[in-house]
């Protein structure tokens, strides 16, 4: 394949169908060496679930969804070179570490960039898109939190307009490790 440069990609919102193709892109972003320190589920895990558990998955985060947004960045062969989903965090709830969420704002999470395509600007273009639709609902900040050893995917953030905002979590697979908050301010 000829390198492909970030505008020979369809980032689009994931529509609840291709619930097959979320299953596929997740478990090879499992298998990815960085997968460790960037998810927290592992390859066994995600592979043991049941058919149903995608098909719900898609259906929450796709197209429509006003809750969750899951998008992909399309090859013109048809296959999916990436994807991130951004979740709506409302004033007033808790965050999966227990914190208090002060102020409507996205979310995002399970970053994946399929190794053939990265350094490309893809990141930046599904970032983009992540960040628009989070605007759309009226978000003041988009945010997302990555390991402390995850220098090439703090590079990425940095590079999409995402700043560390000061807070540190202990990373839930061991407290021991810290994962920062970045977040891109409205």
């Amino acid at each position: 394949m000829n390198r492909l440069s970030s505008g020979d990609y369809v980032v689009r919102a994931i529509r609840p169908e291709e619930w097959q193709k979320v299953k596929e892109l997740r478990l090879d972003a499992l298998r990815d060496p960085a997968a460790p320190l960037a998810f927290l589920e592992s390859y066994e895990e995600a592979a043991a679930k049941a058919d149903l558990f995608w098909q719900d998955r898609a259906a929450g985060s796709g197209e429509g969804s006003l809750t969750a947004q899951q998008f992909t960045a399309e090859v013109p062969d048809g296959s999916w070179a990436g994807s991130l989903t951004v979740l709506m965090e409302e004033p007033g709830t808790e965050d999966w570490a227990g914190y208090t969420i002060e102020r409507r704002q996205g979310h995002v999470v399970g970053v994946y960039v399929r190794p053939g395509h990265r350094g490309n600007g893809l990141i930046k273009s599904l970032l983009d898109a992540g960040v628009d639709w989070a605007w759309r609902r009226g978000a003041e900040r988009v945010r997302l939190l990555v390991h402390e050893d995850n220098s090439r995917a703090q590079g990425a953030y940095r590079k999409a307009g995402f700043e560390p905002s000061g807070l540190v979590v202990p990373f839930v697979k061991d407290a021991a490790q810290n994962e920062l908050e970045f977040v891109l301010q409205r």
